[in-house]
This record gives structure tokens, sequence and C-alpha cells, in this order.
């Protein structure tokens, strides 16, 4: 197969996602965290259709000490492009972002992102303890003493969400629901019985106000999304989604340091990949959001500009979430239901894709007026705790 010609002078080449994939997911105790990269590599380069020589670029972070080096080498890779950005939870839409850049300006053809994760299994093998930190070096040695923990940042600032606001339990409760009525129909979902707004409150409290059904749940599982240059979409094996539009952003890691606990850094991202795809909020048809907590989808979706600000708790409620909604969020489930191996950004992308092809399934595909397929999806990434945000949004024709 002929390589693609280099970037025009006057003009940059198109981007395309032409291959996605999970690999085994939920319950996963056998294989390592490298042969699910390897399992979800094979599986998205399958799906793309597409031989492996074409793969000159490479992005992967949470594994090994050089993670896009010992990854790819495992994979038999010998990438000339790679990216290891590691912002937590938003790190796949960030490199993402930085694939299609290097792809439209002829730096790499084809970039692989692939991430893999058996942190429900190795908490089970007592070969790690749950984080309960990110640590205690730098500006973190001011919060750690206090025994400020990950979910108790985020549970702060959805109390200031709800002083400021009078956003209700009921309201975050409402999110759960709806990511759990969206896995139902998901076969990869982890958990798929349906649950109530009762369900939620009653439950234990990990950080007030959230409940254990507010917080994502803990899942074994990896995926991988393949990303090329335009030249090679006609030697494909389905229909393109392309990336239309992206932006990233961060805003702090102290909470001393956050200016306002009620807006994240998707009001930056999300701004910035409107923008660069000129459309609005308006134009897309569904939403994957990162979903650590029922608060990070309400906020998220008010920084994007699909409510008001202050909002959110009176737009999530109504089944608008759900798949037949007037906005779908988070259509396998979230990592509220389906799976949360870790830093679950990749997989925003991957159920977006597939949802643009209408490969979701009859029971669970999103679909237009007259049953079309949608057109545009937004796929928006969270890191550490609101520290960052990547915001992807793609399209197909």
């Amino acid at each position: 197969m002929p390589g693609p010609k280099a970037a025009p002078r006057d003009g940059r080449r198109r981007v395309a996602v032409v291959g996605v994939a999970l690999s085994d997911c939920g319950r996963v105790d056998g294989p390592t965290p490298y042969a699910l990269h390897a399992q979800a590599a094979r599986r998205a380069l399958a799906d793309s259709g597409l031989d492996r020589s074409v793969i000159d670029g490479f992005a992967s972070a949470g594994l090994g000490i050089l993670a896009p080096v010992e990854v790819a080498e495992y994979l038999g890779l010998r990438p000339t492009w790679v990216d290891s950005t590691s912002v937590g939870g938003s790190t796949w839409e960030v490199m993402a972002a930085h694939a299609a850049d290097a792809i439209a300006a002829g730096h790499a053809n084809a970039v692989l992102l692939v991430y893999g994760s058996t942190a429900r299994a190795d908490v089970k093998a007592r070969r790690r303890t749950s984080n309960l930190s990110f640590g205690a070096r730098g500006p973190l040695q001011f919060e750690v003493p206090y025994g400020h923990t990950l979910v108790s940042k985020y549970a702060m600032a959805a109390r200031r969400h709800m002083h400021e606001y009078g956003t209700t339990p009921e309201q975050l409760a409402s999110v759960a629901v709806q990511a759990r009525a969206n896995a139902a129909t998901n076969p990869d979902a982890m958990f798929r019985d349906p649950i109530t707004v009762e369900d939620v409150l009653s439950g234990e409290m990990i950080a007030d106000p959230f409940t254990k059904l507010h917080c994502c749940i803990r899942s074994d599982g990896g995926c991988a999304v393949l990303l090329a240059a335009e030249d090679y979409v006609p030697d494909t094996a389905k229909e393109p989604v392309w990336i239309l539009g992206s932006g990233t952003s961060v805003s702090h890691t102290t909470m001393s340091e956050w200016e306002d606990f009620t807006v994240s850094p998707a009001a930056v991202s999300g701004r910035a990949a409107f923008e660069r795809a000129g459309l609005t909020p308006a134009d897309v048809d569904l939403a994957q959001i990162y979903d650590a907590f029922t608060y990070m989808t309400l906020v998220t979706l008010e920084d994007l500009g699909f409510c008001a600000k202050g909002e959110g708790g009176a737009f999530v409620e109504k089944g608008r979430l759900l798949r037949d909604g007037e906005l779908p969020v988070n259509t396998d489930g979230g990592g509220l239901s389906a799976c949360h191996p870790g830093m679950r950004g990749l997989f925003l992308l991957v159920e977006a894709v597939r949802q643009l092809r209408g490969e979701a399934g009859p029971d669970r595909q999103v679909t237009k007026r007259g049953g079309r397929l949608p057109e545009v999806a937004l796929a928006s990434g969270t890191g550490g705790w609101f520290c960052s945000s990547g915001t992807v949004i793609l399209g197909r024709g």
C-alpha cells in the first residue's frame, strides 16, 4: 500500500478515526495490562482493515516507566511519532488532539492510541490497594495531611454547586439512574440491573453528598483507537468518522488555586473545540462525558454549553440523558455502570465512533428523527479533580 502524501503547503490533511475496539472488559482476572493493550490494538487494527505497517505514530500512558516505548515494544511497533501526555482521565482526548494535529501537518500518518488496565483484578488479588491519594509531593503536600482524598474534592465541588444554584441530591442521583438505564442494553456493561433515585440516595455514604452509586465502578479493561490521514480512508474497511475540532485545557492542582468550584476546564476546551469545528452545542446529536462521579456529568454539560450555568440540575432530569432522550449521554452506561478501569477517556471516543457508524446494535443505537443515524458526537474527558479537560468533536461525512 503506498504511503500517504505529505501535507500540502497551503493546507492541512483531514484526519479520521478509522478503527476502534474494546479489549475484554469488566471482570478480567487472567490477562496482564499489556495483554489487554495488545488485544485492543489487534481488534482496532482489524476494525480498520489496514495493515499494521501503516502505523507510524503511537500514544500511551499509565503503564510502565516509559509508557509509549515499553508498550510499543510489546506490540512490536517502532513508531516515529509518540505521545505520553498524562493528565488523568482527559489524557486520551488530549492525545487525540495532539495526534490529529500531527497527522494534519504531515508529521505522522496513522497514530494508534491504546489503553489497558487491570485495576479491579489487581485489588482483588491484593497486588495493590485502592487509590486514596495521588501522593504527597509538590503542591499536594499542603492538602494531603488533612485527608483530602480525590473523592472528597469532587464532593466539595458538588456541595458548592448545590449551595450556589440549589442543585439537589435527587438531580445528581438521576445522572446515575440514566447511566444505568443506558447500560441495560449494553452487553459489555459491567452493571445492567436498573436502579432508582431512592436506591442512589439510600446507599452507603462515601463523601457527602456522594453515596456509592454516585461514584464510578472499578473494572478491568482496555480499548484502542486508530487515527489516520485522509489518504488512507479509501482503503479502510468502514466509513470514516472525522475529527472536526478539538480543544484542551488545564485548571489547577491544589483546590486553593481553583477560582470557582462550579466551573470545570471543559468551559475552555469545549469552547475551543466548537470554534475549530465551526459548530455549536445545538449541532451535537450525542455526548460521551467523563463520569467518575455524577457531578462531573452535570457540570460538564453546563460548561460545554448544553445548558446555562446553574441549570445543570434541571437539565439532567426527565430522561434527557437516555439513549432516546433529548441529548443522549454516555450511551454505553459510562463509568458509572459500564466500565471504569482507570483513565477512561479513550472509551468515550470508542463509543462515540460506534454510535456515529450505527454499530451500537438495535437495542441501544441512537437515531435521529426518521431513523437516521447521528451525524455529530462529542467526547469530553476530565482529569484529576477537574484539573484538566480535553474535548473532541467527531462527525460523519
